[in-house]
């Protein structure tokens, strides 16, 4: 039996990959030949695969409570650790961008001055205008737009060198230190994937441990393979710029078919589902439902079409898609990822069960209307504390 595995990107929900993958490792005859992987997928994919047979659980709980930060940190410091802006180089493209004679062109449009002028005053002897909407653009458009401070301020913050609010790739990085990518091609290790896109060449590129199809995962490429665009400065390989792949494949099924024409089984952990989105409370809300929600429909519609190219090329061959939980959130808290765990060995238990009896998993899902439990004011902020949330999960399917 040859099996493959797909772990798809998901940032903060990577918890519910790992803990499938926890509660799968426990079924000692499912293994898995080849990895195909996607973002955070790849993060987890590749910990996994390099930490010493027995230790897999241990290793990757370890290395992604160190992304994670716990709930009193986080509580007035919403960012994960592993996102690290690069000081020196904003300091020194800010300087750049002052040293420039082009960045001082257009900071005066004369005309622009006198037209938004004229529109300022016919504001003020309009009073059936004055309604804030009209009030707001009034000031972006007519004032803050043609100052010239303002504009050269703005062109600043968002015109200089500075390709991304953090930076995941640096060389001597103590956080990359951990993983020891040589393992990765020791004789028993699976073959593994993971996707990047190539901006240089408009492209989306494989990398593999032992595919020599592909050039070799580093530290480097799996950076690369994570570097979602403003979030994430792009990470240059060789002369050639790349960003995450998962903006273009979130579950990351490229070649796996055509590169492993054997497989009997692909199981799949689509981490992300619309019905996790919750109405934001927050810019630290509104930025991870902007960043989730195209990746929640992408990855489910990647699941998709597979199964159809299945179905119409390979119907001898099994897709097992795990389901995936809805009452996790985006945090990068310790709470957050002790619930994903614990919810992804649920899915993963009740996938195995339906899986050895050969029928569909049923439905599992609580109240539609119930509310998101947070952790309780009794927890301690170090692990996940307070309650556990009802359990809700799309519906899955064992197909052959």
């Amino acid at each position: 039996m040859k099996r493959a595995i797909a772990l798809a990107g998901g940032g903060p929900a990577v918890g519910l990959s790992l803990g499938a993958l926890q509660r799968l490792h426990e079924e000692p005859d499912i293994r898995f030949d080849v990895w195909t992987l996607s973002c955070i997928g790849a993060w987890l994919g590749i910990v996994w695969n390099q930490a010493e047979p027995g230790e897999e659980v241990e290793t990757s709980l370890k290395f992604f409570r160190k992304i994670f930060r716990r709930d009193d940190i986080y509580d007035r410091f919403p960012v994960a650790s592993a996102f690290a802006p690069d000081f020196e180089a904003t300091v020194r493209n800010a300087i750049a961008f002052l040293i420039d004679p082009n960045s001082y062109r257009n900071l005066v449009v004369p005309d622009a001055i006198v037209e938004a002028g004229e529109v300022c005053l016919s504001y003020l002897r309009t009073p059936s205008q004055w309604s804030v909407g009209n009030f707001n653009a009034l000031l972006l458009n007519q004032v803050l737009a043609v100052n010239p401070w303002s504009r050269f301020l703005t062109s600043w913050i968002y015109k200089s060198r500075t390709r991304g609010l953090s930076r995941i790739y640096y060389p001597d990085s103590a956080f990359l230190g951990q993983i020891d990518f040589e393992r990765l091609s020791e004789p028993g290790r699976p073959v593994l994937y993971h996707n990047a896109y190539n901006l240089t060449d408009r492209r989306l590129e494989l990398f593999s441990n032992t595919n020599r199809k592909y050039p070799p995962i580093t530290a480097e490429t799996l950076c690369a393979c994570s570097a979602l665009p403003y979030i994430e400065d792009p990470v240059t390989i060789g002369d050639k710029a790349y960003c995450e792949g998962a903006t273009v494949d979130t579950v990351n099924f490229k070649d796996l078919l055509a590169n492993h024409p054997d497989l009997d089984e692909v199981w799949v952990s689509r981490i992300l589902d619309v019905e996790q989105i919750r109405q934001p409370g927050n810019l630290v809300d509104a930025l991870n439902n902007l960043v989730m929600l195209f990746a929640a429909t992408t990855s489910e519609d990647d699941v998709k079409l597979f199964k159809a190219h299945v179905q119409g090329e390979r119907p001898d061959l099994r897709v097992v898609e795990i389901p995936v939980a809805f009452n996790i959130d985006y945090d990068w808290t310790w709470s957050n990822l002790d619930r994903s765990v614990r919810d992804g060995w649920d899915a993963a238990d009740g996938v195995i069960a339906a899986y050895r009896a050969g029928q569909p998993l049923p439905v599992v899902q609580d109240d539609p209307g119930a509310a998101v439990l947070e952790p309780s004011a009794e927890g301690d902020g170090k692990s996940g504390g307070g309650r556990r949330p009802p359990r809700r999960m799309a519906n899955p399917k064992v197909t052959a």
